[in-house]
């Protein structure tokens, strides 16, 4: 696996990979099995796999947040490789904002609700970085998790509303034996934690608790609640253990 810190050095390296397919996987790190899931996704559709880890520092609207964010570099090299990487895009942000933050994208309707309203300017600093990370590796497909199905859906129409030459590819959402949605938030847990959020999914899925039935559930828990809504044919949470906030989606059924 070879590792581009520029993007000077990985335009020249993009060049000899002329006539080849290129898949690109966008993660900040802390790497678990639900962006292996998007890494084995890219090798087997394409001849060369592009991953990036770059801690976007606009898209954290709490500082905290980004302070706490783990960093796992050499677990993430490790994992890299035995997923089969070719290139990890490893760059400052220096390189991705060299006009510090004056340009962004703004989404002003689906951006709005869920996610949107609880953290004020974090989509915009999602499309903004992501479009710069598309704008930058030139692949034919790049690949996202339901997971944070919202973000996928904004990044999907984002790349329509530009006619971006790239292809949006969706991957199930990974999770543990216990149907808990994997997450590099998950790190911060401590077991007893891990044990009540694994309760989250399955109150989800119920098919006998209509959703003011299952805020109750949840909210028994021990969970603090940001959102529950049914939108885009899926139900959506937000939800506070802990330190932690957990986002999760299931499709209705």
């Amino acid at each position: 696996m070879k590792i581009v810190r520029t993007i000077h050095e990985w335009q020249q390296l993009r060049e000899t990979f002329e006539g080849k397919s290129l898949g690109f996987v966008p993660t900040m790190g802390a790497l678990h099995e639900g962006h292996g899931a998007l890494v084995k996704q890219s090798v087997s559709d394409n001849d060369i796999t592009v991953v990036s880890i770059f801690v976007n520092p606009t898209q954290f609207n709490n500082p905290d947040d980004l302070e706490n964010y783990p960093s796992t570099y050499e677990e993430d090299l490790a994992n890299l490789g035995n997923w089969k990487t070719d290139v990890l895009l490893f760059p400052q942000a220096k390189e991705i904002y060299p006009n510090d933050d004056n340009y962004s994208i703004d989404e002003n309707k689906d951006s709005l609700p869920l996610c949107g309203h609880d953290r004020p300017g974090h989509f915009n600093g999602v499309l903004t970085v992501v479009m710069k990370l598309l704008n930058i590796v030139q692949a034919q497909r790049a690949y996202f998790g339901e997971k944070d199905y919202q973000q996928y859906r904004l990044i999907r129409n984002m790349v329509k509303s530009f006619f971006m030459d790239v292809d949006i590819v969706a991957v199930p959402t990974q999770r543990d034996t216990e149907g808990l949605a994997l997450s590099s938030r998950n790190l911060r847990l401590n077991p007893e934690e891990i044990e009540t959020a694994q309760q989250v999914n399955k109150v989800l899925n119920s098919t006998t608790m209509e959703l003011d039935e299952q805020r109750r559930k949840i909210e028994s828990l021990g969970l603090e609640i940001d959102y529950l809504e049914e939108r885009w044919g899926r139900i959506f949470i937000a939800a506070h253990i802990g330190s932690v906030r957990l986002i999760d989606n299931v499709a209705l059924k």
